[in-house]
């Protein structure tokens, strides 16, 4: 299949250097490497000048298209025409050699795929079952394997406000599990999200369907959005065997009371796309384990060192909960 990859960076020139050595020695190459630098300077523009990389556009984008929903809307225009397929990677993403080979097999095998994404090694460690094994709390358990609870998890757990469907799908009430917590079993899962940062979808998908613009700038929550807007109408698979690692660039990023807002608020945006007319009892569970959070945010406070970041984000979170009473964001269909 001919494929296409787009890259969204900003001011990250060391971190995208890493991801195209990675790319460079894929068994499977890209037939077209889309790059869509928003950076404030030039720093990226003159590595892609200086270096030689095969099939590569290189894109500088102004503020009318600088942001990562933007970039992306804009990296999706360039895609060749007859691309099948289009991969998106976060620039401070590094790849196992098989990756793309991963990916695009899975569409080969299963052909009613809308999208595929990849599996993240580097961020949990997941064991084994072995024949001994007792399951306890502080365990989550899947599909013959099993890694470390979240602490959030488990007093969810105990308040009746635990997830109530399988990892990579979300509940009516949303706050569910992510992709994260589906082992690394070498198997292909159906999912309803995939991470932006290491998903594929095709094209014909694309043509049809864009990251909203709702999200500008950081985009917090804009594949969660995207990809439960489109598994309305297909079918996402998660393939275990397409490894990477995230290293989550500092660079980039916004303050943390932004972010605090952008959790709730992004967050609420999602939970109504899954479930746009929520009965009392969804609404009721979304807020109770949005303010469960930031309390638990709030309390971070005095149990972690970094108690200035705990202190913006639990404001954060705080003022964009109490901003949805009187300003909840508009849908964009």
């Amino acid at each position: 299949m001919n494929f296409s990859l787009i890259i969204c960076t900003y001011n990250r020139r060391n971190a995208i250097e890493t991801l195209m050595n990675s790319i460079v020695v894929q068994l499977l190459y890209p037939n077209q490497i889309i790059i869509v630098d928003g950076s404030l300077n030039l720093e990226t523009k003159a590595y892609f000048e200086s270096a030689n990389f095969k099939n590569l556009d290189y894109f500088l984008v102004d503020d009318i298209n600088r942001g990562l929903t933007k970039q992306r809307n804009f990296g999706i225009s360039k895609v060749n025409s007859t691309t099948e397929i289009v991969c998106f990677l976060d620039d401070d993403t590094i790849l196992d050699e098989k990756y793309f080979e991963e990916i695009i097999n899975t569409y080969a095998r299963f052909p009613d795929a809308f999208g595929v994404g990849g599996y993240i090694t580097n961020e949990v460690k997941w064991e084994k079952n072995t024949l001994d094994f007792k399951e306890d709390k502080k365990y989550f358990t899947y599909d013959g394997f099993h890694r470390s609870e979240d602490k959030r998890f488990i007093l969810r757990k105990s308040l009746g406000l635990d997830s109530d469907v399988l990892p990579g799908f979300s509940p009516l009430f949303s706050h569910g599990r992510s992709v994260s917590y589906l082992p690394t079993s070498g198997k292909i899962y159906k999912v309803e999200q995939l991470m932006g940062g290491v998903s594929s979808f095709k094209k014909e998908v694309l043509d049809i369907h864009k990251f909203s613009t709702y999200f500008e700038g950081y985009g917090l929550y804009e594949d969660a959005e995207f990809t439960i807007r489109i598994s309305k109408f297909g079918q996402l698979y998660l393939n275990t065997n397409a490894q990477l690692e995230h290293h989550h660039d500092a660079s980039g990023r916004p303050n943390k009371y932004n972010y605090g807002k952008m959790v709730v608020r992004n967050g609420w945006y999602v939970w109504r796309t899954k479930n746009p007319n929520p009965k009392m009892i969804h609404s009721f569970k979304w807020h109770s384990i949005t303010i469960l959070l930031t309390l638990i945010r709030v309390a971070n406070i005095l149990t972690t060192n970094k108690r200035k970041e705990a202190l913006t984000e639990s404001l954060g979170r705080t003022v964009g909960w109490f901003s949805l009473l009187t300003n909840k964001p508009l849908i964009i269909d």
